[in-house]
Protein backbone atom coordinates (compact mmCIF):
# COMPACT_ATOMS: atom_id res chain seq x y z
CA UNK A 1 0.00 0.00 0.00
CA UNK A 2 1.33 3.70 -0.66
CA UNK A 3 -1.06 5.63 1.18
CA UNK A 4 -3.56 5.56 3.88
CA UNK A 5 -5.58 7.51 5.74
CA UNK A 6 -8.17 8.38 8.74
CA UNK A 7 -11.38 10.57 9.09
CA UNK A 8 -10.86 13.06 11.79
CA UNK A 9 -12.42 12.49 15.07
CA UNK A 10 -11.89 15.81 16.40
CA UNK A 11 -12.85 19.25 14.91
CA UNK A 12 -10.31 21.94 15.47
CA UNK A 13 -12.00 25.34 16.78
CA UNK A 14 -12.44 27.97 14.22
CA UNK A 15 -11.45 30.80 16.27
CA UNK A 16 -10.03 29.20 19.01
CA UNK A 17 -6.13 28.70 20.96
CA UNK A 18 -4.86 26.95 23.28
CA UNK A 19 -5.70 29.41 25.94
CA UNK A 20 -9.49 28.14 25.84
CA UNK A 21 -8.34 24.79 27.32
CA UNK A 22 -7.70 26.37 30.71
CA UNK A 23 -11.28 28.44 30.28
CA UNK A 24 -13.05 25.32 28.94
CA UNK A 25 -12.14 23.37 31.71
CA UNK A 26 -12.82 25.66 34.57
CA UNK A 27 -16.22 26.13 33.32
CA UNK A 28 -17.32 22.43 32.40
CA UNK A 29 -15.04 20.75 34.96
CA UNK A 30 -14.61 23.14 37.70
CA UNK A 31 -13.83 20.75 40.84
CA UNK A 32 -12.15 17.97 38.19
CA UNK A 33 -8.24 17.24 39.12
CA UNK A 34 -6.74 18.50 36.19
CA UNK A 35 -3.37 18.15 37.76
CA UNK A 36 -1.12 17.45 41.02
CA UNK A 37 1.41 18.83 42.26
CA UNK A 38 4.12 17.42 45.22
CA UNK A 39 3.98 19.42 48.39
CA UNK A 40 6.26 18.76 51.03
CA UNK A 41 6.49 15.20 49.37
CA UNK A 42 2.70 14.56 49.41
CA UNK A 43 0.85 14.71 45.89
CA UNK A 44 -1.99 17.10 46.08
CA UNK A 45 -4.90 17.56 43.46
CA UNK A 46 -5.28 21.21 41.57
CA UNK A 47 -8.79 21.51 40.28
CA UNK A 48 -9.67 22.70 36.93
CA UNK A 49 -10.98 26.03 38.67
CA UNK A 50 -7.72 26.42 40.93
CA UNK A 51 -5.43 26.19 37.96
CA UNK A 52 -6.83 28.59 35.95
CA UNK A 53 -6.76 30.95 38.85
CA UNK A 54 -2.95 30.49 39.02
CA UNK A 55 -2.52 30.24 35.14
CA UNK A 56 -4.46 33.95 35.12
CA UNK A 57 -2.09 35.57 37.87
CA UNK A 58 1.29 34.40 36.04
CA UNK A 59 -0.37 35.54 32.53
CA UNK A 60 -0.67 38.95 34.58
CA UNK A 61 2.32 39.23 35.09
CA UNK A 62 3.91 38.46 31.92
CA UNK A 63 1.13 41.28 30.38
CA UNK A 64 2.46 43.79 32.67
CA UNK A 65 6.10 43.19 32.28
CA UNK A 66 5.10 44.41 28.68
CA UNK A 67 4.79 41.21 26.87
CA UNK A 68 3.02 41.69 23.62
CA UNK A 69 0.67 39.37 21.68
CA UNK A 70 2.65 37.15 19.21
CA UNK A 71 6.11 37.86 21.68
CA UNK A 72 8.17 34.84 21.98
CA UNK A 73 9.04 33.83 25.74
CA UNK A 74 12.02 31.68 26.56
CA UNK A 75 11.04 28.39 28.97
CA UNK A 76 14.18 26.71 30.08
CA UNK A 77 13.39 24.25 33.14
CA UNK A 78 13.46 20.85 34.28
CA UNK A 79 9.62 18.73 33.61
CA UNK A 80 7.86 20.69 36.94
CA UNK A 81 4.46 21.70 37.85
CA UNK A 82 5.57 25.20 37.05
CA UNK A 83 6.38 24.60 33.31
CA UNK A 84 2.95 23.60 32.37
CA UNK A 85 1.50 26.44 34.56
CA UNK A 86 4.04 29.14 32.57
CA UNK A 87 3.25 27.57 29.00
CA UNK A 88 -0.51 28.37 29.70
CA UNK A 89 0.41 30.96 31.34
CA UNK A 90 2.15 32.43 27.90
CA UNK A 91 -0.69 31.41 25.80
CA UNK A 92 -3.11 33.40 28.09
CA UNK A 93 -0.97 36.22 27.80
CA UNK A 94 -0.59 35.99 23.71
CA UNK A 95 2.76 35.07 23.80
CA UNK A 96 4.68 32.12 22.19
CA UNK A 97 6.88 29.57 24.36
CA UNK A 98 10.01 28.77 22.57
CA UNK A 99 11.18 25.83 25.12
CA UNK A 100 15.19 25.72 26.25
CA UNK A 101 16.60 21.99 27.10
CA UNK A 102 17.47 22.57 30.80
CA UNK A 103 20.98 21.02 29.62
CA UNK A 104 21.47 22.81 27.07
CA UNK A 105 25.16 25.01 26.59
CA UNK A 106 25.23 28.37 26.56
CA UNK A 107 25.92 28.75 22.99
CA UNK A 108 22.74 26.75 22.28
CA UNK A 109 20.57 29.24 24.85
CA UNK A 110 22.06 32.21 23.04
CA UNK A 111 21.23 30.74 19.56
CA UNK A 112 17.70 29.51 20.66
CA UNK A 113 16.97 32.76 22.36
CA UNK A 114 18.22 35.11 19.64
CA UNK A 115 17.33 33.05 16.79
CA UNK A 116 13.40 33.54 18.33
CA UNK A 117 13.69 37.36 19.24
CA UNK A 118 12.73 36.31 22.63
CA UNK A 119 11.96 39.15 24.87
CA UNK A 120 11.65 37.55 27.95
CA UNK A 121 12.85 34.28 29.37
CA UNK A 122 11.43 31.86 32.45
CA UNK A 123 14.74 29.76 34.11
CA UNK A 124 14.25 27.34 37.08
CA UNK A 125 17.80 27.15 38.73
CA UNK A 126 20.73 29.20 39.73
CA UNK A 127 22.92 27.27 36.51
CA UNK A 128 20.33 27.97 34.01
CA UNK A 129 20.33 32.06 35.39
CA UNK A 130 23.98 31.82 35.24
CA UNK A 131 23.90 30.33 31.90
CA UNK A 132 21.47 32.80 30.39
CA UNK A 133 23.44 35.73 31.85
CA UNK A 134 26.90 34.93 30.59
CA UNK A 135 24.99 35.38 27.20
CA UNK A 136 22.68 38.39 27.66
CA UNK A 137 24.87 40.62 25.78
CA UNK A 138 24.17 38.78 22.84
CA UNK A 139 20.67 39.28 23.29
CA UNK A 140 19.22 42.71 22.78
CA UNK A 141 15.46 41.99 22.20
CA UNK A 142 15.79 39.64 25.92
CA UNK A 143 14.29 42.54 28.38
CA UNK A 144 13.18 40.03 31.22
CA UNK A 145 14.15 36.86 32.98
CA UNK A 146 12.01 35.66 35.90
CA UNK A 147 13.63 32.02 38.08
CA UNK A 148 11.43 29.60 39.25
CA UNK A 149 13.48 28.50 42.53
CA UNK A 150 15.57 31.35 44.31
CA UNK A 151 14.95 34.97 44.96
CA UNK A 152 11.10 35.92 44.42
CA UNK A 153 10.91 32.79 42.51
CA UNK A 154 7.29 33.29 40.03
CA UNK A 155 6.32 35.70 43.12
CA UNK A 156 7.74 38.16 41.85
CA UNK A 157 6.15 38.19 38.22
CA UNK A 158 2.56 37.49 39.54
CA UNK A 159 3.62 40.60 42.11
CA UNK A 160 4.24 42.29 38.44
CA UNK A 161 0.32 41.54 37.39
CA UNK A 162 -1.42 42.71 40.62
CA UNK A 163 -3.31 45.84 38.65
CA UNK A 164 -3.90 43.72 35.54
CA UNK A 165 -7.89 42.67 35.70
CA UNK A 166 -9.38 39.22 34.42
CA UNK A 167 -11.03 40.97 31.63
CA UNK A 168 -7.26 42.49 30.07
CA UNK A 169 -6.28 38.00 30.36
CA UNK A 170 -9.79 37.50 28.56
CA UNK A 171 -9.22 40.14 26.22
CA UNK A 172 -5.45 38.90 25.45
CA UNK A 173 -5.83 35.10 25.52
CA UNK A 174 -8.20 35.38 22.72
CA UNK A 175 -6.64 37.00 20.00
CA UNK A 176 -4.58 34.80 19.28
CA UNK A 177 -6.15 32.01 16.02
CA UNK A 178 -5.96 28.78 15.48
CA UNK A 179 -3.08 29.39 12.59
CA UNK A 180 -0.94 31.75 14.92
CA UNK A 181 1.96 30.02 16.02
CA UNK A 182 2.05 28.37 20.06
CA UNK A 183 5.24 27.35 20.63
CA UNK A 184 9.08 27.29 18.46
CA UNK A 185 10.25 24.25 19.52
CA UNK A 186 14.46 24.10 18.01
CA UNK A 187 14.60 20.49 16.71
CA UNK A 188 17.70 19.22 19.03
CA UNK A 189 19.20 18.35 15.01
CA UNK A 190 22.37 15.26 14.47
CA UNK A 191 24.38 17.93 12.22
CA UNK A 192 24.17 21.96 11.97
CA UNK A 193 22.31 24.16 14.09
CA UNK A 194 18.88 23.34 15.40
CA UNK A 195 15.87 24.56 13.56
CA UNK A 196 13.14 26.61 15.33
CA UNK A 197 9.86 24.51 14.29
CA UNK A 198 6.92 26.42 13.96
CA UNK A 199 3.79 24.92 15.75
CA UNK A 200 0.23 26.62 15.82
CA UNK A 201 -2.20 26.19 18.24
CA UNK A 202 -4.35 24.04 15.15
CA UNK A 203 -1.12 21.49 14.93
CA UNK A 204 -1.62 20.97 18.66
CA UNK A 205 -5.45 20.84 18.38
CA UNK A 206 -5.68 18.46 15.45
CA UNK A 207 -2.85 16.08 17.76
CA UNK A 208 -4.07 16.28 20.81
CA UNK A 209 -7.85 15.94 20.21
CA UNK A 210 -7.15 13.41 17.96
CA UNK A 211 -5.19 10.82 20.32
CA UNK A 212 -7.20 11.45 23.00
CA UNK A 213 -10.49 10.95 20.85
CA UNK A 214 -9.12 7.44 19.47
CA UNK A 215 -7.85 6.31 22.92
CA UNK A 216 -10.88 7.91 25.05
CA UNK A 217 -10.64 4.40 27.39
CA UNK A 218 -7.38 5.65 28.20
CA UNK A 219 -8.58 9.28 28.92
CA UNK A 220 -11.32 8.99 31.11
CA UNK A 221 -12.26 12.27 33.09
CA UNK A 222 -11.86 11.88 36.41
CA UNK A 223 -10.81 8.21 36.54
CA UNK A 224 -7.59 8.06 34.51
CA UNK A 225 -4.01 9.60 34.98
CA UNK A 226 -0.82 10.60 33.38
CA UNK A 227 2.85 10.94 35.33
CA UNK A 228 4.58 13.01 33.09
CA UNK A 229 8.60 12.57 33.00
CA UNK A 230 9.94 13.55 29.33
CA UNK A 231 11.18 16.73 29.20
CA UNK A 232 9.07 19.39 27.85
CA UNK A 233 11.41 20.69 25.72
CA UNK A 234 10.79 18.00 23.33
CA UNK A 235 7.49 17.60 21.59
CA UNK A 236 6.69 14.32 22.99
CA UNK A 237 6.87 15.80 26.61
CA UNK A 238 4.28 18.82 25.02
CA UNK A 239 2.05 16.05 23.62
CA UNK A 240 1.62 14.24 27.21
CA UNK A 241 1.05 17.73 29.19
CA UNK A 242 -1.92 19.12 26.59
CA UNK A 243 -3.29 16.19 25.33
CA UNK A 244 -4.58 15.02 29.59
CA UNK A 245 -5.60 18.92 29.69
CA UNK A 246 -7.75 18.48 26.56
CA UNK A 247 -9.41 15.10 28.08
CA UNK A 248 -9.10 16.32 30.67
CA UNK A 249 -7.95 14.18 33.57
CA UNK A 250 -5.05 14.50 35.84
CA UNK A 251 -1.68 15.26 34.98
CA UNK A 252 1.04 14.73 37.49
CA UNK A 253 5.29 15.84 36.69
CA UNK A 254 8.44 14.43 37.83
CA UNK A 255 11.62 16.74 37.78
CA UNK A 256 14.14 13.87 38.39
CA UNK A 257 14.11 10.85 36.28
CA UNK A 258 16.24 9.61 38.73
CA UNK A 259 13.55 8.83 41.66
CA UNK A 260 10.41 8.20 38.35
CA UNK A 261 10.25 4.47 40.25
CA UNK A 262 9.28 5.82 43.52
CA UNK A 263 7.12 8.28 42.19
CA UNK A 264 5.40 5.65 40.08
CA UNK A 265 4.35 3.74 43.39
CA UNK A 266 2.98 6.91 45.00
CA UNK A 267 1.09 9.00 41.95
CA UNK A 268 -0.09 5.32 40.64
CA UNK A 269 -1.26 6.43 37.12
CA UNK A 270 -3.06 4.56 34.95
CA UNK A 271 -1.29 5.49 31.81
CA UNK A 272 2.48 5.65 31.15
CA UNK A 273 3.97 7.48 28.19
CA UNK A 274 7.61 6.93 27.54
CA UNK A 275 10.37 6.22 25.54
CA UNK A 276 12.04 2.77 24.73
CA UNK A 277 14.42 3.66 27.10
CA UNK A 278 12.34 3.30 29.73
CA UNK A 279 10.03 0.44 29.29
CA UNK A 280 14.01 -1.37 28.37
CA UNK A 281 15.19 -0.36 32.09
CA UNK A 282 12.54 -1.67 33.84
CA UNK A 283 12.87 -5.22 31.97
CA UNK A 284 16.54 -5.17 32.29
CA UNK A 285 16.10 -3.99 36.37
CA UNK A 286 13.72 -6.68 36.92
CA UNK A 287 15.28 -9.41 35.41
CA UNK A 288 19.23 -8.51 37.11
CA UNK A 289 17.15 -8.36 40.69
CA UNK A 290 15.99 -11.89 39.80
CA UNK A 291 19.02 -13.29 38.84
CA UNK A 292 20.78 -11.85 42.05
CA UNK A 293 18.04 -13.65 44.17
CA UNK A 294 18.88 -16.64 42.26
CA UNK A 295 15.55 -16.62 40.50
CA UNK A 296 16.59 -15.93 37.35
CA UNK A 297 15.58 -19.33 35.58
CA UNK A 298 12.27 -18.23 36.77
CA UNK A 299 12.38 -14.89 35.19
CA UNK A 300 13.45 -16.05 32.03
CA UNK A 301 10.51 -18.64 31.72
CA UNK A 302 8.00 -16.01 32.78
CA UNK A 303 9.25 -14.08 30.13
CA UNK A 304 9.45 -16.51 27.37
CA UNK A 305 6.01 -17.66 28.98
CA UNK A 306 4.48 -13.76 28.46
CA UNK A 307 6.01 -13.22 24.98
CA UNK A 308 4.34 -16.92 23.66
CA UNK A 309 1.12 -15.61 25.15
CA UNK A 310 1.10 -12.39 23.59
CA UNK A 311 1.92 -14.23 20.36
CA UNK A 312 -0.46 -15.96 20.62
CA UNK A 313 -3.51 -14.06 21.33
CA UNK A 314 -2.94 -12.48 17.66
CA UNK A 315 -3.21 -16.25 16.16
CA UNK A 316 -7.07 -17.71 15.30
CA UNK A 317 -7.15 -20.01 18.46
CA UNK A 318 -5.44 -17.90 21.09
CA UNK A 319 -3.68 -18.97 23.77
CA UNK A 320 -3.69 -23.18 24.41
CA UNK A 321 -5.02 -24.46 27.53
CA UNK A 322 -1.43 -25.17 28.44
CA UNK A 323 -0.40 -21.39 28.33
CA UNK A 324 -2.89 -20.37 29.96
CA UNK A 325 -2.02 -22.04 32.87
CA UNK A 326 1.30 -21.09 32.86
CA UNK A 327 0.37 -17.55 32.47
CA UNK A 328 -1.83 -17.63 35.27
CA UNK A 329 1.06 -19.04 37.31
CA UNK A 330 3.76 -16.59 36.27
CA UNK A 331 1.12 -13.76 36.75
CA UNK A 332 0.93 -14.17 40.44
CA UNK A 333 4.91 -14.86 40.64
CA UNK A 334 6.57 -12.35 38.28
CA UNK A 335 4.18 -10.30 36.55
CA UNK A 336 2.38 -8.57 39.07
CA UNK A 337 5.11 -7.59 40.78
CA UNK A 338 5.95 -5.62 37.35
CA UNK A 339 2.92 -3.66 37.13
CA UNK A 340 3.26 -2.87 40.61
CA UNK A 341 6.76 -1.10 39.80
CA UNK A 342 5.04 0.80 37.27
CA UNK A 343 2.17 2.38 39.18
CA UNK A 344 0.09 -0.89 40.05
CA UNK A 345 -3.18 0.66 38.06
CA UNK A 346 -2.49 0.93 34.37
CA UNK A 347 -2.87 -1.75 31.71
CA UNK A 348 -1.39 0.81 28.71
CA UNK A 349 1.87 2.79 27.78
CA UNK A 350 2.69 4.86 25.08
CA UNK A 351 5.94 4.73 23.66
CA UNK A 352 7.62 7.18 20.97
CA UNK A 353 10.72 8.85 20.58
CA UNK A 354 12.28 5.43 19.01
CA UNK A 355 11.77 1.79 18.19
CA UNK A 356 10.46 -0.55 20.88
CA UNK A 357 11.23 -3.66 19.57
CA UNK A 358 8.98 -6.89 18.90
CA UNK A 359 9.90 -8.62 21.70
CA UNK A 360 9.80 -6.18 24.32
CA UNK A 361 6.48 -5.22 22.81
CA UNK A 362 5.12 -8.49 23.42
CA UNK A 363 7.10 -9.03 26.69
CA UNK A 364 5.10 -6.15 28.12
CA UNK A 365 1.63 -6.52 26.40
CA UNK A 366 1.89 -10.71 27.52
CA UNK A 367 2.39 -9.71 31.82
CA UNK A 368 -0.95 -7.37 31.16
CA UNK A 369 0.84 -3.83 30.28
CA UNK A 370 0.38 -3.04 26.91
CA UNK A 371 2.55 -0.42 25.21
CA UNK A 372 0.97 0.87 22.20
CA UNK A 373 4.22 2.06 20.01
CA UNK A 374 4.06 5.09 17.74
CA UNK A 375 5.98 7.29 15.57
CA UNK A 376 6.48 11.18 15.22
CA UNK A 377 8.84 13.98 14.42
CA UNK A 378 8.76 17.72 16.00
CA UNK A 379 7.56 18.65 12.75
CA UNK A 380 4.05 16.47 12.89
CA UNK A 381 3.87 18.04 16.75
CA UNK A 382 4.65 14.59 17.87
CA UNK A 383 2.76 11.15 17.36
CA UNK A 384 1.78 11.18 13.49
CA UNK A 385 0.89 7.46 13.70
CA UNK A 386 0.04 4.98 16.77
CA UNK A 387 -1.39 1.79 17.69
CA UNK A 388 -5.21 2.11 19.10
CA UNK A 389 -5.83 0.40 22.35
CA UNK A 390 -7.80 -2.10 20.66
CA UNK A 391 -6.56 -3.30 17.42
CA UNK A 392 -2.84 -2.82 18.14
CA UNK A 393 0.35 -4.86 15.95
CA UNK A 394 3.21 -5.16 17.40
CA UNK A 395 6.44 -4.06 15.48
CA UNK A 396 4.49 -1.71 13.89
CA UNK A 397 3.85 1.65 14.60
CA UNK A 398 0.44 1.93 13.96
CA UNK A 399 -2.22 4.13 11.78
CA UNK A 400 -2.04 7.58 10.58
CA UNK A 401 -3.39 9.99 13.68
CA UNK A 402 -7.01 10.81 12.38
CA UNK A 403 -7.67 13.39 9.99
CA UNK A 404 -4.08 12.97 8.43
CA UNK A 405 -2.31 10.91 5.54
CA UNK A 406 0.40 8.77 5.26
CA UNK A 407 2.35 7.76 2.14
CA UNK A 408 4.89 6.46 0.94
CA UNK A 409 7.09 7.86 -2.14
CA UNK A 410 8.67 5.96 -4.90
CA UNK A 411 12.15 5.65 -3.22
CA UNK A 412 10.55 4.87 0.24
CA UNK A 413 10.12 7.64 2.25
CA UNK A 414 7.53 8.38 4.48
CA UNK A 415 5.24 11.50 3.41
CA UNK A 416 2.78 13.50 5.47
CA UNK A 417 -0.03 15.34 5.34
CA UNK A 418 -2.46 16.62 8.04
CA UNK A 419 -3.33 19.90 9.83
CA UNK A 420 -0.97 18.65 12.82
CA UNK A 421 1.77 19.45 10.74
CA UNK A 422 4.42 22.87 11.42
CA UNK A 423 3.78 25.51 9.80
CA UNK A 424 7.55 26.73 8.57
CA UNK A 425 11.03 26.52 10.28
CA UNK A 426 11.12 30.16 11.89
CA UNK A 427 13.80 32.44 9.79
CA UNK A 428 14.94 29.83 7.58
CA UNK A 429 12.22 29.50 4.26
CA UNK A 430 15.09 27.46 2.25
CA UNK A 431 14.49 24.48 4.83
CA UNK A 432 10.90 24.89 4.99
CA UNK A 433 10.63 24.87 0.99
CA UNK A 434 12.53 21.28 1.23
CA UNK A 435 10.79 19.48 4.16
CA UNK A 436 7.00 20.77 2.76
CA UNK A 437 6.37 20.52 -1.06
CA UNK A 438 2.90 20.62 -2.07
CA UNK A 439 1.66 20.40 1.12
CA UNK A 440 3.45 17.03 2.20
CA UNK A 441 6.33 16.85 4.69
CA UNK A 442 9.39 14.54 3.58
CA UNK A 443 10.14 12.53 6.77
CA UNK A 444 13.53 11.42 5.81
CA UNK A 445 12.55 7.79 7.41
CA UNK A 446 12.53 5.10 4.91
CA UNK A 447 9.19 2.86 5.82
CA UNK A 448 6.17 0.25 4.63
CA UNK A 449 3.00 0.36 4.74
CA UNK A 450 0.75 -2.77 5.26
CA UNK A 451 -3.08 -3.83 3.66
CA UNK A 452 -4.32 -2.41 7.14
CA UNK A 453 -2.23 1.01 7.13
CA UNK A 454 -0.09 0.08 9.67
CA UNK A 455 3.71 1.48 8.85
CA UNK A 456 6.67 0.39 9.45
CA UNK A 457 9.68 2.55 10.01
CA UNK A 458 12.99 1.07 8.75
CA UNK A 459 15.77 3.28 8.55
CA UNK A 460 16.21 6.97 7.26
CA UNK A 461 17.30 7.95 3.91
CA UNK A 462 20.24 10.04 4.95
CA UNK A 463 21.73 7.12 7.30
CA UNK A 464 21.80 3.86 5.05
CA UNK A 465 24.84 2.64 4.31
CA UNK A 466 26.16 1.47 1.29
CA UNK A 467 28.75 -0.99 1.25
CA UNK A 468 31.75 -1.55 -0.77
CA UNK A 469 30.09 -4.43 -2.37
CA UNK A 470 26.78 -2.11 -2.94
CA UNK A 471 24.80 -3.08 -0.22
CA UNK A 472 22.71 -1.00 0.85
CA UNK A 473 21.95 -1.85 4.98
CA UNK A 474 19.39 0.47 7.19
CA UNK A 475 21.32 0.16 10.68
CA UNK A 476 18.27 1.37 12.82
CA UNK A 477 17.09 -2.34 12.36
CA UNK A 478 20.12 -3.96 13.64
CA UNK A 479 20.99 -1.48 16.07
CA UNK A 480 17.53 -1.19 17.91
CA UNK A 481 18.14 -5.49 18.39
CA UNK A 482 21.60 -4.62 19.94
CA UNK A 483 20.70 -1.85 22.20
CA UNK A 484 18.05 -3.97 23.57
CA UNK A 485 20.72 -6.04 25.72
CA UNK A 486 20.98 -5.03 29.24
CA UNK A 487 24.70 -4.74 28.59
CA UNK A 488 24.15 -2.32 26.00
CA UNK A 489 23.80 1.60 26.19
CA UNK A 490 24.31 2.63 22.22
CA UNK A 491 25.15 0.97 19.10
CA UNK A 492 26.13 2.46 16.08
CA UNK A 493 26.54 0.36 12.97
CA UNK A 494 29.50 1.68 10.07
CA UNK A 495 30.38 0.58 7.37
CA UNK A 496 29.76 3.04 4.38
CA UNK A 497 32.36 2.56 1.83
CA UNK A 498 34.06 -0.04 3.96
CA UNK A 499 33.66 -4.23 2.84
CA UNK A 500 31.41 -5.69 5.74
CA UNK A 501 29.15 -4.06 8.23
CA UNK A 502 30.71 -3.49 11.77
CA UNK A 503 29.59 -1.57 14.85
CA UNK A 504 30.59 0.64 17.86
CA UNK A 505 29.24 -0.12 21.47
CA UNK A 506 28.89 1.42 24.48
CA UNK A 507 28.09 -0.45 27.41
CA UNK A 508 25.15 0.88 30.33
CA UNK A 509 27.35 1.52 33.58
CA UNK A 510 24.32 0.98 35.79
CA UNK A 511 24.32 -2.67 34.59
CA UNK A 512 28.14 -3.22 33.95
CA UNK A 513 28.79 -3.14 37.77
CA UNK A 514 26.35 -5.90 38.50
CA UNK A 515 26.91 -7.79 35.58
CA UNK A 516 30.94 -7.80 36.86
CA UNK A 517 30.42 -9.26 40.40
CA UNK A 518 28.02 -11.98 39.09
CA UNK A 519 31.30 -13.41 36.42
CA UNK A 520 33.67 -12.86 39.13
CA UNK A 521 35.35 -9.29 37.93
CA UNK A 522 37.50 -7.27 40.23
CA UNK A 523 35.10 -5.14 42.50
CA UNK A 524 35.18 -0.86 40.53
CA UNK A 525 35.55 -2.98 37.34
CA UNK A 526 34.73 -0.54 34.16
CA UNK A 527 34.18 -0.59 30.80
CA UNK A 528 38.05 0.60 30.13
CA UNK A 529 38.96 -2.16 32.03
CA UNK A 530 36.55 -4.72 30.47
CA UNK A 531 36.90 -3.92 27.20
CA UNK A 532 39.04 -7.00 26.38
CA UNK A 533 37.50 -9.50 28.48
CA UNK A 534 36.78 -12.73 26.92
CA UNK A 535 33.41 -12.99 28.50
CA UNK A 536 32.09 -9.57 28.36
CA UNK A 537 33.24 -10.17 24.54
CA UNK A 538 30.84 -13.08 24.99
CA UNK A 539 28.27 -11.29 26.06
CA UNK A 540 28.38 -8.51 23.52
CA UNK A 541 28.72 -11.14 20.82
CA UNK A 542 25.49 -12.47 21.92
CA UNK A 543 23.58 -9.37 21.90
CA UNK A 544 25.11 -8.47 17.93
CA UNK A 545 24.24 -12.35 16.98
CA UNK A 546 20.76 -11.41 18.38
CA UNK A 547 20.91 -8.08 15.86
CA UNK A 548 22.20 -9.89 13.28
CA UNK A 549 19.16 -12.49 13.26
CA UNK A 550 16.75 -9.83 11.89
CA UNK A 551 19.09 -9.10 8.75
CA UNK A 552 20.32 -10.64 5.73
CA UNK A 553 24.26 -12.10 6.24
CA UNK A 554 25.14 -8.98 4.36
CA UNK A 555 23.75 -6.49 6.14
CA UNK A 556 25.12 -8.29 9.45
CA UNK A 557 27.37 -7.46 11.63
CA UNK A 558 31.14 -9.29 11.28
CA UNK A 559 33.08 -7.31 13.98
CA UNK A 560 32.47 -4.43 16.61
CA UNK A 561 34.65 -2.87 19.41
CA UNK A 562 33.70 -1.53 23.08
CA UNK A 563 34.51 1.82 23.94
CA UNK A 564 35.73 2.77 26.87
CA UNK A 565 33.49 5.69 27.21
CA UNK A 566 29.59 6.50 26.63
CA UNK A 567 27.75 9.07 24.14
CA UNK A 568 25.92 11.15 26.22
CA UNK A 569 25.21 14.90 25.49
CA UNK A 570 27.21 16.38 27.29
CA UNK A 571 30.15 14.28 24.86
CA UNK A 572 28.54 15.80 22.10
CA UNK A 573 27.81 12.39 20.87
CA UNK A 574 24.12 12.42 21.53
CA UNK A 575 21.16 15.19 21.13
CA UNK A 576 18.95 16.41 24.23
CA UNK A 577 16.27 13.39 22.65
CA UNK A 578 19.38 11.10 22.64
CA UNK A 579 19.38 10.46 19.07
CA UNK A 580 22.87 9.48 17.77
CA UNK A 581 25.18 12.32 16.05
CA UNK A 582 26.41 9.77 14.16
CA UNK A 583 29.53 12.04 12.21
CA UNK A 584 30.63 13.06 15.20
CA UNK A 585 31.05 9.71 16.77
CA UNK A 586 32.64 8.56 13.25
CA UNK A 587 35.04 11.60 13.75
CA UNK A 588 35.70 11.24 17.15
CA UNK A 589 36.03 7.49 17.30
CA UNK A 590 37.89 7.01 13.89
CA UNK A 591 40.95 5.52 15.50
CA UNK A 592 37.84 2.72 17.18
CA UNK A 593 36.77 2.22 13.30
CA UNK A 594 39.69 2.00 12.07
CA UNK A 595 40.37 -0.67 14.51
CA UNK A 596 37.72 -2.88 13.01
CA UNK A 597 38.40 -2.71 9.17
CA UNK A 598 42.74 -3.27 10.15
CA UNK A 599 43.48 -6.71 8.64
Amino acid sequence: MREFSLPALYEVPADGNLADIVRRNAAQHPDVAVMARKVDGVWQDVTATAFLAEVYAAAKGFIAAGVRPGDRVGLMSRTRYEWTLLDFAIWCAGGVTVPVYETSSAEQVAWILADSGATACVVELDAHAASVASVRGSLPALEHVWQIEGGGGLAELVALGRDVTDGTVVERASQATADDPATIVYTSGTTGRPKGCVLTHRSFFAECGNVVERLRPLFRTGECSVLLFLPLAHVFGRLVQIAPMIAPIKLGTVPDISTLTDELASFRPTLVLGVPRVFEKVYNSARAKAQADGKGGVFDKATDTAIAYSKALDSASGPSLGLRIKHKVFDRLVYSKLRAVLGGRGEYAISGGAPLGERLGHFFRGIGFTVLEGYGLTESCAATTFNPWDRQKIGTVGQPLPGSVVRIADDGEVLLHGEHLFKEYWNNPEATAEALADGWFHTGDIGTLDEDGYLRITGRKKEIIVTAGGKNVAPAVIEDRIRAHALVAECMVIGDGRPFVGALVTLDEDFLGRWAAEHGKPAGSTAASLREDADLLAAVQSAVDDGNAAVSKAESVRKFRILSSQFTEDSGHLTPSLKLKRNVVAKDYAAEIEAIYQK
